[in-house]
């Protein structure tokens, strides 16, 4: 257990260490934005949110999304968020990135988009979605991860 707190916190912390390199190398031009005053589903560029964590069959996952619409914009781009899933083995600790994850994203309307394939990248799956309407979305993936079970998971977010 020791160790696989360990490795979340270490987890945690790398996921941060480009939010909060981004945020250092900006400054307040008088727009009066404060990032940490943000309301959920109201994502800064580059700002992360925790979306949830569930165990299935021993594989604890934990999802985020990330705000990268700003970014994707100036790249002439429509994609709004990026998504990741790390999955964490909870008898050993071990991180888990091999395997295959196929994510299903509902919007607001209950319309059900294709499966996205999620690519394993320093230690998460994670794949650019579009969330373009403001309601509550619903994620949902399927995982065949490297000891060949067939796992399912589901989280939800609302975007304001």
């Amino acid at each position: 257990m020791k160790n696989f707190r360990t490795i979340l916190v270490v987890w945690i912390v790398l996921l941060f260490i480009p939010v909060v390199a981004t945020a250092a190398g900006q400054h307040d031009h008088g727009k009066g934005h404060d990032m940490h005053n943000e309301q959920p589903g109201m994502l800064s560029d580059g700002a992360m949110a925790i979306i949830g964590s569930q165990v299935n069959q021993g594989v604890k996952g934990m999802a985020h999304l990330k705000n990268v619409s700003e970014t994707m914009a100036k790249m002439g781009m429509k994609t709004t968020h990026h998504f990741m899933i790390a999955f964490v083995d909870e008898k050993t600790g071990e991180q888990i990135e091999k395997g295959t994850v196929a994510l299903k994203v509902t919007n607001p309307n209950a319309k059900v988009g294709e499966a996205i394939e999620l690519i394993g990248m320093d230690g998460h799956f994670g794949a650019d979605i579009l969330l373009d309407m403001k309601g509550e979305y619903h994620f949902r993936l399927g995982t065949k991860l490297a000891d060949d079970k067939k796992r399912k998971y589901h989280f939800h977010h609302v975007v304001m």
